[in-house]
């Protein structure tokens, strides 16, 4: 259902608030380059800090400027089941292809409390599931049996992951659970090479928001099992992929947007603070040797 280089959205702030100018721009540019789908309102793009109000509006900007160009996968997340189920039941409304939705964070629920959180989504809601396994950051893994249970009770719904968790072995176990065709995404830049090799169909990126028409050139590179140039393009935005997390996200690649795009600030909100001087030398340096300052 989804391929390619589809960013994690940054979410612009301005004053405090939300930059609805900015992220249109951010939008527009996006797709202009290559992004094959776009995802608001995930860990980048500070859901955990944004209002319901402000997380179902970023939501409904990103799906008006998008205006059918590309799918957008909504961040619909919450550790509490019910708040992402109102999450899903506004994205499906407000038109977006799927919602992205993380295992809950700072319960730490079981593998059957995972069953049932997600099982309760599925049939709550008809909007379709893109799961999402982050455990360095909810510190719960949605572990592969589970997700193979869950798709084969769920396979209309569940359509496919966004697997951080760095085992690459893991896209061989969906694919032999679930089927070869199960949309596999990496949640990890630095081995989106390897993801695909072994599977994958592409990522959800944090580097892509910076770097959007290389990522997409990248991806495409694979696609056409051109693996000389993949790996060249690899080489140009490796450095980026650890730049992105040298302080706490996403204060790094808001930093690097504000070098390439100067009507996009790097105003965070706590408790992140913004990029550190030496989180910011390491972004400088990344962009000069991808090429993009």
């Amino acid at each position: 259902m989804f391929s390619g280089s589809i960013p994690a959205l940054a979410t612009p702030f301005r004053d405090g608030s939300f930059d609805e100018s900015a992220f249109r721009k951010l939008v527009d540019w996006q797709i202009e380059n290559g992004s094959s789908a776009l995802v608001p309102c995930g860990t980048t793009g500070e859901a955990s800090t944004l209002s319901n109000a402000e997380h179902h509006r970023v939501i409904e900007v990103c799906i008006e400027q998008a205006a059918g160009r590309v799918p957008v996968i909504a961040g619909c997340g919450s550790n509490d089941t019910r708040n992402a189920a109102l999450h899903m039941n506004f994205a499906k409304k407000a038109g977006a292809a799927a919602g992205l939705c993380v295992a809950p964070y700072y319960n730490r629920p079981s593998q059957g409390g995972l069953m049932a959180h997600f099982g309760y989504l599925a049939e709550t809601c008809d909007l379709p599931i893109v799961l999402y396994n982050v455990p360095s950051r909810t510190v719960t893994d949605l572990e592969d049996e589970t997700v193979v249970a869950l798709v084969n009770k769920y396979p209309d719904q569940i359509v496919a992951i966004k697997d951080a968790s760095g085992d690459l072995s893991r896209v061989a176990d969906h694919r032999m659970g679930i089927g070869r065709e199960f949309c596999q995404l990496s949640g990890n830049d630095e081995l989106w090479l390897p993801h695909n090799a072994a599977g994958g169909r592409g990522a959800i990126s944090v580097t892509a928001n910076v770097a959007p028409a290389l990522c997409a050139e990248f991806q495409e590179a694979i696609n056409n099992n051109e693996l000389k140039r993949a790996r060249e393009l690899n080489d140009r935005l490796f450095p980026l992929h650890y730049a992105m997390f040298s302080d706490a996200s996403p204060a790094p690649v808001k930093y690097a947007l504000s070098r390439v795009q100067e009507w996009f600030s790097p105003s965070v909100r706590l408790p992140i603070v913004e990029a550190s001087a030496e989180s910011r030398k390491a972004v400088d340096a990344a962009l000069e040797h991808a090429g993009l300052v």
